[in-house]
């Protein structure tokens, strides 16, 4: 409540009614004889009281999920997990980590949020998910970073192309290609404009493309209406039926690296490292083109870490 700043809103995240929630917060604001909140027409605000304190309970809830945690068998194959996933990646990766989490998970109850990167960020901040799987690096103090595996660009065009099938394509070729993205808020548009501008390429975004999907963006490519740059991983399922032509990149190739991410507070930080485990295994399994990066333990998502790659 104290971050969504709304009864209604916090009672529904909760899953209890409003007036229960107002109930158990004047009771709780009777038992410390202090005003918390502020209530508004609009709004609820926090009163300086329950600003010192918020730190408080949130530890003690962090508290509370580490005496459930301990409860549960040994390891993170147990319980509860909500997992958060872009959209760049929900569709091509959890086919596979689905049915391997079935596999070696029965008793997991999973729990998928679909999301752009910094809706997914808020979540985790606010406890709504455990764990993102999402594109690096993320610059957010008080998270966690595992990287997972990296993956290549690719350049996707349609398939009458003169570049359809190319291989050891330069960057440079971008400037030549009406090029489309996603629509503001996809972390896939940001690194695409970042390897443009590294290739000192401007003729990108164009209005004829405002699509928040890939599966849209590729049938417009498909239509002759442009070019677009593709995770690898996303080329078995978007070039599937669609007239397209694939070109791929000269060393060193543009691409992204994946991650999970997680509150540092959180106590499940080796289970969280477990299940990156897990996600490089449906990766070798589903056959996805992905490099992994060398196991060097999670870090905090405040610091410069290198990682070093290794083949797959």
């Amino acid at each position: 409540m104290a971050r969504l700043q709304h009864f209604g809103a916090a009672a529904t995240q909760l899953g209890i009614s409003q007036p229960t929630l107002s109930q158990l917060l004047s009771k709780l604001e009777a038992n410390l004889g202090l005003q918390l909140v502020d209530r508004t027409s609009r709004r609820v605000i926090l009163t300086p009281a329950g600003q010192r304190l918020l730190p408080h309970a949130e530890a003690a809830v962090e508290a509370v999920h580490a005496i459930v945690d301990a409860t549960e068998p040994a390891g993170w194959l147990f319980g509860a997990l909500r997992l958060g996933v872009i959209p760049t990646i929900a569709p091509y990766l959890l086919p596979t980590l689905l049915g391997a989490l079935r596999d070696e998970a029965p008793d997991l109850r999973l729990f998928v949020r679909e999301d752009q990167t910094l809706r997914l960020l808020d979540a985790l901040r606010r406890d709504e998910i455990d764990v993102a799987l999402l594109a690096l690096p993320i610059s957010e103090p008080g998270l966690v970073a595992q990287p997972v595996y990296e993956e290549d660009f690719v350049l996707a065009v349609s398939a009458d192309s003169e570049l359809a099938g190319a291989t050891d394509v330069s960057t440079d070729a971008l400037r030549r290609q009406p090029l489309l993205l996603l629509e503001e808020g996809h972390c896939l548009r940001d690194q695409a404009l970042e390897v443009c501008a590294l290739a000192n390429v401007v003729d990108t975004g164009h209005d004829v493309a405002r699509a928040n999907s890939l599966q849209t963006v590729v049938q417009l490519v498909a239509a002759g209406m442009g070019a677009t740059l593709l995770p690898a991983t996303a080329v078995p399922v978007e070039a599937r039926g669609a007239s397209l032509g694939i070109a791929t990149f000269a060393d060193p190739a543009p691409g992204r690296r994946v991650g999970i991410v997680w509150r540092a507070a959180s106590s499940r930080g080796d289970r969280f490292i477990e299940f990156a485990q897990l996600i490089r295994r449906a990766v070798v399994d589903s056959g996805l083109p992905a490099r992994f990066v060398v196991d060097t333990g999670a870090a905090p998502l405040s610091a410069a870490v290198e990682y070093e790659h290794a083949g797959a």
